[in-house]
């Protein structure tokens, strides 16, 4: 069975995805056969596995960084929150169903059979495994029916690096404060502390680690700096959203609906330069972009009413008249047809009219599609001519189905890598365009075929403006967060951690 050690954090947001990923990374570079795991995971951002199963994107970008296929394995239990007080549970990688707060937390415990079963599996395949914990350890409300930090620590019987988010400020107490909280038993499990994103002198820091640990009676295992490096971050907590950006020569709006879902998609277009990528709250921040993305949500109607009662989307209607390429996917895609119905309540209920902008009307089914697609556009007119023919891949993850009429065309034809099925997907009509496929940029031909397009269109020269090969891409951030840990974390006394275990 596999060694295991376990990132928690003093509070979300600490640093426990990256970490987990760097960890991930240094042990494969060593020669390990590591797998990362995350017993429950809160995030809109999810993925589609190649047999078809949904699993959190974080567990994915750790599997990148492990060197390893994601498997649902890695994520038994995802929840995805439909409003402020409820969730769908997903468990092996299929929908359990809709559950509030209060009845999931009655009914976790549950899970603790599939919760072993997934790890138990990791770790007969592997010589290390990474956990990672959510939130806090210390929430004390919570703790008697853990089954994410101390709870899986526990189980796992893994040793335990806590980490401390010294940028907010407050690390000393946020590191103390939560080892103070721990029962016993527990604070004997936390065999080293982190202090994370760091920026600074270090010898001023140096007196403070002395005491932190003095107090404590833990050691510092490492400060790591902060890094600005571009892999996928916790949804819930990003900083792409709030991050001030210069308009580039292609500028592009996404708009930030209240319930924004894999907005990983459009982080291949962040990477080219010379392309600006704005996240979009207000009609005041719209500004002049030569695009407008809608992007997934985890409830269409309520966020289309939301942009209708924002005047989001009268700004987005005026922009298309005007010739923009308004560019939808899945949810959003979903938003640009004439109607939308949800005879089965999986939404808000009822009908409600669409933007209007793509002839064709969404029915909400009861049964989610779930699978991984490979495709490529269809021969495009107009604006977009530039992406006909471009093979693209990726996920769909839906719950609506969408009929075409009048005008519309498909956008791409796809086929179904579960089943293998072949089939049209999205629509276009002129400047707008949609499909189902998340990751549908992914693919360097096709960010770099929407760039030109939208260079023709503004009638300026955008050759030099490249895409990347977004996946080695990717893995070159990955060894570089390898390489900046292993200079500021104490590799040394991390192993023997995970060599004594607890």
């Amino acid at each position: 069975m596999a060694k295991a050690i376990m990132v928690q954090g003093t509070m979300s947001n600490a640093g426990k995805s990256l970490l987990a990923a760097g960890l991930c990374r240094i042990f494969k570079q060593d020669g390990y056969r590591v797998a990362p795991f995350k017993s429950q995971n809160m995030a809109l951002n999810s993925f589609i596995t190649e047999e078809g199963l949904e699993m959190g994107r974080a567990q994915v970008m750790q599997a990148e960084a492990a060197g390893i296929a994601p498997s649902v394995l890695m994520n038994p239990i995802l929840l995805k929150p439909t409003n402020d007080t409820g969730s769908q549970v997903i468990v092996n990688g299929e929908v359990l169903g809709t559950m509030s707060a209060r009845d999931y937390f009655k009914y976790k415990k549950k899970l603790i059979p599939d919760i072993m079963k997934a790890y138990n599996t990791l770790a007969e395949q592997n010589d290390i495994i990474v956990i990672e914990g959510a939130g806090s350890p210390a929430e004390i409300n919570l703790k008697s029916d853990d089954i994410v930090n101390m709870g899986m620590a526990k189980m796992a019987k893994a040793p335990v690096l806590l980490v401390g988010d010294i940028d907010r400020g407050g690390v000393f107490a946020q590191l103390i404060g939560t080892v103070m909280l721990l029962e016993d038993d527990e604070k004997a499990m936390v065999k080293g502390l982190v202090i994370n994103k760091f920026r600074g002198d270090k010898t001023i820091l140096d007196p403070g680690v002395e005491m932190l640990e003095e107090k404590s009676g833990i050691p510092v295992v490492g400060v790591a700096p902060y890094l600005n490096i571009q892999v996928e971050d916790e949804d819930s907590l990003t900083e792409r959203f709030e991050r001030k950006q210069e308009v580039g020569l292609i500028d592009i709006a996404v708009i930030r609906v209240p319930r924004i879902s894999n907005f990983t998609d459009f982080n291949p277009l962040e990477s080219i330069p010379g392309v600006s990528l704005r996240y979009v709250k207000h009609v005041s921040e719209l500004g002049n972009p030569d695009m407008i993305i809608l992007p997934g949500t985890k409830n269409t109607m309520e966020d289309l009413l939301w942009m209708r009662e924002s005047g989001m989307e009268t700004a987005v209607l005026k922009e298309a008249s005007h010739g923009k390429v308004i560019f939808g996917i899945c949810g959003g895609y979903q938003m640009l047809g004439e109607t939308l119905s949800d005879p089965f309540g999986v939404e808000a209920g009822g009908t409600i009219a669409g933007m209007g902008l793509l002839p064709m009307d969404t029915v909400f089914a009861e049964n989610k599609t779930r699978t991984r697609v490979t495709g490529s556009f269809q021969e495009l007119s107009g604006i977009l001519a530039p992406l006909s023919g471009a093979v693209l891949e990726g996920y769909e993850i839906h719950m609506g189905e969408t009929t075409l009429k009048g005008n519309a065309a498909p956008s791409t034809t796809i086929r179904d890598s579960v089943s293998g099925t072949q089939k049209a997907d999205g629509a276009y009509f002129e400047n707008i365009c949609g499909t189902y496929v998340h990751g549908v940029f992914d693919r360097e031909e096709v960010a770099e075929a929407l760039v030109r397009a939208l260079g023709e269109k503004k009638g300026i020269d955008v050759s030099q403006m490249t895409g990347v090969d977004f996946q080695a891409f990717k893995e070159t951030q990955y060894d570089i967060l390898a390489s900046e840990l292993r200079k500021h974390l104490d590799m040394n006394a991390i192993y023997k951690i995970l060599e004594a275990g607890i």
